[in-house]
């Protein structure tokens, strides 16, 4: 093999191949080599000493082209040198440089690349890669990695701990930037080596920068490259659960199942813990019905998940429960503390006894051993229900078996206590509490204080919540006293004046405790003890503010309390303005702060403020409940005008279409007051009234007030038309009434009425005689028109429908101008060839009569 010939600009070196090192010094090649990023770019070919393959001449070139203006690439050089050439060029950080080699030479000869591959030295390569990394040039070393691995040099021989240590580096601030998908690009090539990715960077880090940048497929692309894929597959479906990102947890769990061989438990346990979070209880169940039909039986981990989600609903929660047995999978005690939890939010005491007398069998056969939880969840079971017997001897269950109870314990028995108005009872059970070490939480003194405020014992409560706020040098909870047990109201401290109050004796204001507890107040505290003050604003005025100081930000609940404590004083003006502050504050009211503005403007008459307040509400698509609409409608002890029936009669309406049930027998008492208000003898009709409405027992009053709305809504000119199809006596005369007092104050406005008023009866078949009923609505409306009024009435006579139909046939084929033909009129009459024409029952006021009894009511 011939001498391989280095040109440095115009002097040259001569190189013996047989030897392994170069005269050129590494610092004069990195000087001469220059490298570009392409190997298209061909210079002239230099000329041949002897004949090559056109593949080694074509390599020889590319070569040629890289190394331009350092290095006359000889094709013939011995494969000893290229290894040490290149062993120079990794020293130098030239590690793309000796990857191009190695493809040079393996486009060459496959034998030749493996023998470059046991030559070139590994400590100078792995010193180059180490250099490009401390270069920042991660990208570079992974793709030359790559690169090189491809002719048969092993990467992970050539990354030592110090690079290990500054891949670490790059990746981690990559994963927590906008480049985690070309870190994980980078990592798939890595793990393509069998590198270990989780040494890189932490894998909770990178799933929730996937999570937060919603991109559920990248995640999904992570997660395979790590060993226990199906665990952090379970973290992406979570993480996207919390975020709310149903779309994106459905995604997720589809590729679980294409990505694993076998079922997961664990995989459907924690999607159907996240249908639970996204509030998608229904496709949970779909979950769980998929399992079955693909005859997969579920494990108690995805029962007890899916009973867990379906809490809120009894009976799918039981069935689950029997289907479970049903499948041979034994119940834990998670699964009977869900059943309590169940029937807890249920409010079936009888089931959660039986549940828990079930638990208690199980126990004493040693298959279940109750836990705290267990007990705490019958405790409320009881304490919502208020039977605190039953409370206090499950505490006493749980204590002969050896469970302490915990801070949740306690809070529900003083809970089930407090709920029952035992304020002395509950007191005591907090006193045990703080004898027995258990440190109590904000939600222990809320209750107590809760229970304090519902006995009416206000001024207890402020002492309490005294008492325990300590002084500045945080003095906590609990006195002791001789004996060296803690109580909150130490005998030798407090006073009992016999009345169940108790006055502090201490000259400080705060109760000498110990200092194992302190108390910290909360908003909730603070929310109680503004309904401690009564009327008193200005009390509860200065406990926002003292909220406020400790950093407590007022919620909705303090706005509307303090609302209600302003309007309690009769300051409608005073309670309207703490609404529109709440509203600068930038707290968005909600339908209890409105509803208890509109209550304070409905008892203290100023009616006008309520309706505009109701509109605001509606402006801001707040929605009424069942006692804002109550308070509009029971406004108003009388009507006094059309516009307040009307007003009141769209509540109504509205009411019902929002699905709550109003007060009909009292908005129809009112009704029944303005309508008979056109009669002179007022007293007597009523009178008559009340004694027929003893004969329509039984029939919804919401029909009747239906009707009274549809008929004083806005009517267009002319059309004077009452329809009583339907109605009883009574009724029929209540919408009459109704539809007069609509006229008379119409006229009064200036609306002149332009034609006669038209009464129709009822529809009857034709040469039938009509029904008792309707000859009983026609005497009633005579009486009422002709007797009491003095209007003149008329019998309209007797029209039939099909007339009805012709006519309006006639006019639509007038507007198309289309001619009335003999045969249209057969084609119309054998619509009901098989029936007796229908004919309408009426009866006609005369204009000129309706204006003569308007005048004489002016």
């Amino acid at each position: 093999m011939r001498d391989l010939v280095i040109v440095f600009g115009s002097s040259s070196v001569i190189t013996n191949p047989h030897h392994r090192r170069c005269y050129a010094t590494a610092p004069e090649l990195n000087r001469k080599l220059k490298s570009t990023s392409s190997l298209t770019k061909q210079l002239p070919s230099l000329p041949q000493q002897h004949t090559s393959s056109p593949a080694s001449v074509s390599s020889a070139n590319a070569l040629s082209s890289h190394f331009s203006d350092a290095v006359r690439w000889i094709p013939d050089g011995s494969v000893e040198y290229y290894a040490d050439f290149a062993s120079k060029l990794a020293e130098d950080g030239r590690i793309q440089d000796v990857a191009l080699i190695a493809e040079t030479l393996a486009a060459e000869s496959g034998a030749n690349v493996a023998r470059f591959a046991s030559m070139v030295d590994s400590d100078l390569l792995s010193k180059g890669i180490s250099l490009n990394l401390r270069q920042g040039k991660i990208e570079s070393v992974v793709y030359t990695l790559q690169r090189i691995e491809k002719v048969g040099i092993a990467p992970l021989d050539l990354v030592d701990e110090s690079s290990v240590k500054l891949m670490r580096k790059h990746f981690r601030a990559m994963a927590n930037s906008v480049q985690v998908e070309k870190a994980i690009d980078l990592m798939e090539i890595l793990a393509g080596f069998r590198f270990k990715i989780k040494e890189l960077v932490d894998p909770f880090d990178v799933v929730k920068i996937c999570v937060d940048i919603s991109n559920p497929q990248l995640a999904i692309r992570y997660a395979c490259l790590l060993p226990h894929t199906e665990l952090l597959l379970c973290r992406i479906i979570h993480g996207f659960g919390k975020k709310g990102d149903m779309v994106s947890v459905l995604t997720a769990y589809e590729a679980c199942k294409q990505i694993l061989d076998n079922p997961n438990m664990y995989i459907y346990r924690t999607m159907i813990d996240v249908c639970g979070l996204c509030g998608d209880y229904v496709k949970s169940r779909y979950i769980y019905e998929d399992l079955l039909k693909e005859n997969i039986k579920p494990n108690i981990y995805v029962m007890n998940s899916l009973m867990n989600v379906n809490s809120h609903d009894l009976g799918y929660t039981l069935k689950v429960y029997k289907n479970m047995q049903k499948l041979d999978v034994t119940a834990d005690m998670t699964s009977y503390n869900i059943l309590l939890k169940t029937c807890c939010l249920a409010g079936r005491v009888d089931l959660a006894q039986d549940i828990y007398k079930e638990a208690k069998r199980m126990e004493s056969s040693g298959l279940l051993k109750l836990d705290a939880f267990t007990y705490c969840t019958i405790i409320k079971v009881f304490a919502d229900a208020k039977m605190w017997k039953m409370a206090l001897k499950v505490k006493e269950d749980m204590q002969s078996v050896g469970v302490t109870p915990n801070t949740h314990t306690w809070s529900s028995l003083i809970s089930a206590c407090a709920n029952a108005g035992l304020v002395e009872q509950a007191n005591h059970l907090f006193e045990e509490m703080l004898a027995s070490g258990c440190e109590p939480n904000s939600q222990c003194f809320n209750i107590l204080l809760h229970a304090c405020v519902e006995a009416c014992q206000f001024d207890r409560a402020f002492r309490l919540f005294q008492s325990w706020k300590g002084s500045s040098d945080k003095e906590a909870l609990y006195a002791d006293d001789i004996t060296g047990k803690g109580s909150i109201f130490s005998p030798n401290k407090l006073k009992n004046h016999g009345n169940g109050s108790l006055v502090n004796t201490n000259s400080s204001p705060y109760i000498q405790a110990s200092n194992r507890f302190f108390f910290k107040p909360t908003t909730a505290t603070y929310n109680i003890l503004l309904k401690a003050c009564g009327t008193d604003y200005y009390r509860g005025k200065e406990l926002m503010d003292e909220m406020r100081s400790l950093g407590l930000a007022p919620n909705q609940i303090t706005w509307s309390t303090l609302i209600d404590i302003c309007g309690g004083s009769g300051d409608v003006e005073g309670a309207v303005g703490i609404l529109r502050t709440m509203h600068s504050a930038g707290t968005r009211p909600d339908v209890v702060a409105y509803t208890t503005a509109i209550k304070i403007c409905a008892e203290n008459k100023s009616l006008k403020l309520a309706f505009s307040l109701f509109e605001e509400m509606r402006r801001y698509q707040i929605k009424p409940n069942w006692v804002t609409y109550n308070t509009l409608l029971k406004a108003r002890s009388k009507y006094g005008s059309l516009l307040e029936v009307r007003q009141c009669l769209a509540i109504y309406q509205d009411m019902r279409k929002a699905g709550y049930k109003p007060n009909d027998h009292f908005l129809k008492e009112l009704i029944e007051e303005w309508c008979e208000g056109v009669i002179q003898e007022n007293s007597q009709s009523q009178i008559k009234t009340s004694d027929q409405e003893g004969t329509n027992l039984g029939r919804p009053v919401s029909l009747l007030i239906e009707k009274v709305a549809t008929h004083l809504q806005e009517r267009t000119a002319g059309n004077l038309a009452i329809d009583l199809q339907g109605l009883t006596k009574v009724e029929a005369r209540l919408v009459v009434l109704a539809v007069l007092r609509m006229i008379k104050e119409d006229y009064i406005r200036g609306d002149v009425v332009t034609d006669d008023l038209l009464i129709i009866l009822g529809t009857g078949e034709a040469n039938i005689d009509p029904g008792k009923q309707e000859i009983a609505v026609k005497d009633v409306l005579v009486q009422l028109l002709k007797d009491e009024l003095s209007l003149v009435v008329l019998p309209a006579g007797h029209r039939h429908v099909l007339d009805i139909t012709l006519d309006a046939r006639c006019v639509d084929d007038a507007d198309q101008g289309i001619e009335l033909t003999s045969e249209n009129t057969k084609s119309i009459v054998g619509i009901s060839s098989t029936r007796r024409p229908a004919i309408l029952e009426r009866l006609m006021v005369t204009k000129a009569s309706l204006h003569q009894w308007l005048q004489r009511k002016k």
